[in-house]
């Protein structure tokens, strides 16, 4: 028997079109998150679509799952031909709303609703960088086109109304994650001789991009520091980016041979998580950090940075830790504090689930929905 639909609720679902604007090359927790939304959409048969630019991760996703999306090419922020194509892609397919998941993707909103003034723009920010220092984010996020924005933490929110945004624009939905992604994931039986982890190692671990607000110097010194209280920990980290190359430098300085482990970039981190006995985010800015969530949701242990939107998520003495940003001799006391202690590492990874259940990606969805009907 199929689903019974109101018929107030199919008018709004007829009249509500939203395309989903992305235009990041790479996959990070932001493209997650959209693709989260737009998969939920889809499933509830709404209307909708999906633009991102040719040759990006996401481009690969779609592939590989099958799923229905645009491609444009997107030059830059002042890529009015982009945008013309954008707008003329929208009036074709008759969308009225346009998601934008990132800040260049607002960029290319803004132009679009320049050349068809009718769309509607929706701004989701994830990252709680002051806007003032930058004028042409101020432009951006201050500007009248822009029907609402999305905070993803209440400290991004708190941070976008205090460089001028009006608090009346600005709703805060917290990201979401799939509750049961790792269910049936397992550790490979040969994880630990893969990365030369010794065997009665405590692994400490964290899943981050090697962007400057992660920290990753932070993290590394309070490694060398535990390290030395505390012989058998092992560090592994999880992502690329620009300064990888470096943060290797500095962990060799530091000493951190034969305690650490760089994997790169991995698609899949399920079994990474799984393998770790704590988990650890050093950031010193952090919007709302989708890592810390996926840990919680496989019990693990937190020890997190009062920074952003971390916070919103950890409970200091309830579900993980909590300690000053940019003060590794206090991230270090945390760590070794719970490889300590395995009966509280044990409490803190069963609060840590009970309280990620805020958290579900379909509780995202919902938010986003009932935002787009108000509009």
């Amino acid at each position: 028997m199929g689903r019974l639909v109101s018929l107030s609720s199919f008018r709004e679902n007829e009249k509500m079109k939203v395309l989903h604007i992305d235009a990041e090359k790479h996959w990070r927790g932001g493209q997650q998150q959209a693709v989260y939304l737009y998969e939920g959409m889809l499933k509830s048969d709404y209307k909708c679509g999906f633009v991102c630019c040719p040759g990006s991760q996401l481009q690969q996703y779609f592939e590989k799952k099958r799923l229905p999306y645009h491609c444009l090419m997107f030059r830059g922020e002042s890529d009015i031909i982009s945008a013309f194509n954008l707008a003329r892609l929208c009036r074709r397919y008759s969308y009225n709303i346009l998601q934008l998941h990132s800040s260049h993707s607002l960029s290319w909103g803004l132009w679009a609703k320049f050349f068809y003034p009718s769309l509607k723009l929706v701004a989701t920010r994830r990252v709680d960088f002051p806007i003032g220092k930058n004028p042409l984010s101020a432009f951006k996020y201050k500007n009248r086109a822009v029907n609402k924005i999305v905070a993803v933490s209440d400290n991004i929110r708190k941070v976008l109304i205090s460089c001028g945004v009006p608090s009346e624009k600005v709703v805060v939905i917290y990201s979401g994650i799939d509750l049961h992604k790792f269910d049936t994931v397992q550790v490979p039986k040969d994880f630990r001789q893969t990365w030369n982890i010794p065997e009665k190692s405590i692994i400490v671990g964290t899943v981050a991009a090697f962007a400057g607000h992660k920290d990753y110097p932070n993290f590394l010194k309070s490694a060398s520091m535990a390290v030395k209280e505390n012989p058998n920990l092992f560090f592994i980290t999880v992502g690329g980016g620009d300064l990888l190359s470096e943060m290797k430098n500095i962990a060799q300085e530091l000493g951190l041979q034969g305690h650490i482990a760089f994997t790169g970039f991995q698609k899949e981190v399920g079994h990474f998580l799984k393998a770790f006995d704590i988990f650890v985010l050093a950031s010193y800015l952090e919007g709302l950090g989708t890592s810390v969530l996926e840990a919680m949701s496989i019990g693990l242990p937190v020890v997190g940075t009062k920074a952003g939107g971390i916070t919103e998520m950890i409970i200091s003495g309830e579900n993980g830790l909590l300690v000053p940003p940019q003060n590794p001799s206090e991230l270090s006391k945390a760590i070794l504090y719970l490889a300590q202690n395995p009966l509280l590492r044990e409490e803190y990874g069963k609060k840590a689930l009970e309280s990620v259940q805020n958290f579900d990606k379909e509780r995202m969805i919902a938010k986003y929905l009932e935002l787009y009907k108000s509009l």
